[in-house]
């Protein structure tokens, strides 16, 4: 599949992603892609993500390609069921712990637990080894429940702007590999 052949959503996570940000650098490289906007980026309600995405997701003319980070993640996994239009695979960075009574601001536990069933779709989560939201065990652990092929990212922080990850060019080579492999039927 080519980039022009799918809808192509970026999903930030808590506070949105800056225009430093690898998701907001490729939201302006990729003419498919657009944001999957929230309501409220600093005080995120669960079901309001969730129904968002599902909304993008029913509303896209073509394959949808999801690109989600941090929270954007657990939202992916729980609007699921939601979905009407088919997803053609999705690209998981840096999925934070959400049931980690550690995590601040502490209302993004209600994103938690994480479902667990095989994901209808191909995927690949990618993981740090020191993402202060969440171990790489922790990421192991869930992309395995998912059927996701886990990418080990190395010592990669949280994989934003803040740990140097602002054009990110070996996210965006693996993002490529991954989406040549995706059927666009």
């Amino acid at each position: 599949m080519k980039a022009s052949d799918a809808d192509i959503l970026i999903i930030p996570g808590y506070t949105n992603s800056g225009p430093g940000h690898w998701q907001s650098r490729w939201e302006a490289k990729l003419s498919t892609a657009r944001r999957v906007e929230q309501a409220e980026w600093t005080k995120p309600v669960r079901e309001d993500w969730i129904a968002r995405i599902a909304e993008e997701v029913n509303a896209s003319t073509r394959p949808v390609v999801l690109v989600a980070h941090s929270l954007g993640v657990p939202s992916v996994i729980h609007a699921i069921p939601h979905f009407r239009q088919r997803v053609a695979g999705a690209f998981l960075v840096a999925p934070p712990d959400v049931a980690n009574p550690e995590i601040r601001p502490k209302h993004l536990m209600t994103f938690g637990p994480y479902p667990r069933d095989p994901l209808p779709f191909p995927s690949i989560t990618v993981a740090s080894r020191n993402d202060p939201f969440g171990t790489y065990e922790h990421a192991d652990d869930i992309a395995g429940s998912w059927g996701s092929f886990l990418v080990d990212a190395g010592e990669a922080g949280h994989i934003n702007a803040d740990s140097g990850h602002g054009p990110w060019p070996e996210g965006t080579m693996v993002f490529a590999q991954f989406l040549s492999r995706l059927s666009a039927d």
